[in-house]
């Protein structure tokens, strides 16, 4: 059983690093989407897969010292029944 796993291992080892790296382009007889209100030009391939901040968030990496009491949250209801 490790023999096969191994073998499926080193098998399917050199796929993960097969992938493209040229700039995307849309399919034959398609194109991108048509620019957005305001702006003259269409957006690129490369501009449409960039998240944005709001999509990808930065962390905070502030971690507690020690225990503190939460604040009064007016949004936590009791359920309704």
């Amino acid at each position: 059983m490790k023999k096969a796993a191994l073998a499926l291992a080193v098998l399917t080892l050199p796929l993960a690093g097969c992938g493209v790296t040229a700039p995307l382009k849309p399919l034959a007889g398609r194109d991108l989407p048509v620019a957005p209100m305001g702006r003259d030009t269409k957006p690129t391939s490369d501009e449409l897969l960039k998240l944005r901040p709001q999509a990808a968030p930065e962390r905070s990496v502030e971690l507690r010292k020690k225990s503190e009491d939460r604040t009064d949250d007016p949004y936590d209801l009791p359920p309704e029944g």
